[in-house]
């Protein structure tokens, strides 16, 4: 993973960037991240907050996840893109859309988490560590995505 990076929505109104690079990266096949990537999961990138930079108008979706937990979904309100999202249970973290940024390839996806929701036509990589639902994070780890 490099040292930063940048993206942003379709339209170009919003932009970020991150002085970090992330701490880590997996995909989701949670519902919430199926039904608001529009296909079988997210992949999501965490980096420190205060490491983290946002230009132009973006809107905001709360929604308790099965944890309990509120996740706000950040995106653009004129293309309607999806850029980023918090976990209340998870302050000071901020998790960047994969498909968000201008260089995808600063992304390597470290696990597969929800994986019991997946659909059959989305395959994954064999070779990452995958969890049927969220798993806990081990002591001073970064949670998952």
């Amino acid at each position: 993973m490099s040292e930063g990076f940048t993206g942003g929505c379709l339209c170009g109104a919003v932009r970020f960037s991150s002085r970090a690079s992330p701490m880590m990266a997996g995909h989701c096949h949670c519902v919430d991240c199926r039904r608001s990537s529009g296909t079988g999961h997210c992949t999501h990138a965490a980096v420190p907050e205060p490491a983290f930079e946002l230009s132009g108008k973006a809107s905001a979706y709360d929604r308790p996840a099965d944890s309990g937990n509120v996740v706000t979904r950040v995106f653009c309100g004129t293309c309607g893109s999806p850029l980023f999202s918090r976990n209340a249970a998870m302050p000071g973290l901020v998790f960047v859309r994969a498909s968000a940024l201008d260089d995808p390839d600063v992304v390597v996806p470290s696990m597969i988490v929800y994986a019991s929701r997946a659909p059959a036509w989305d395959r994954m990589d064999p070779d990452l560590p995958t969890f049927e639902r969220m798993p806990p994070a081990p002591p001073g780890a970064p949670p998952g995505p």
